[in-house]
């Protein structure tokens, strides 16, 4: 697969993040916590995070840095703010209190992610 291809299906799956994150703010916020659409934005999200990294790393090997020994800082952050948003669902579900915050929050963090992967600053 092109590295065009791997920036794309990464584009798409971070789309995915969003839609599922936001409507599991919108239902916790409301205080739905069973039903089929919960299920299905939870659903999205798992989804969404596998399709992440595996476009990611496949972005990373096209790029030549498949070795973990030779990344840069960027990527690192990149994958400490996946792992942000594979937890995040938890503190949706155990503090709907805290979803306005999170909806400000979350883009600002996804805007930190494109922001590392198109400017890549060296630390």
């Amino acid at each position: 697969m092109s590295l065009v291809a791997y920036r794309l299906l990464h584009i798409f799956s971070m789309m995915l993040l969003f839609t599922s994150l936001g409507g599991l703010l919108l239902a916790s916020r409301s205080g739905i916590t069973t039903g089929v659409s919960r299920k299905t934005a939870g659903m999205t999200h798992g989804i969404a995070l596998i399709l992440l990294l595996i476009t990611g790393f496949g972005a990373l090997a096209k790029s030549g840095l498949s070795n973990p020994a030779a990344w840069p800082a960027w990527v690192w952050i990149k994958a400490l703010i996946w792992l942000a948003f594979g937890g995040i669902i938890v503190l949706i579900r155990r503090s709907p209190n805290a979803s306005t915050l999170l909806w400000w929050i979350l883009p600002l963090l996804g805007a930190l992610a494109a922001w590392m992967a198109l400017y890549k600053p060296a630390f």
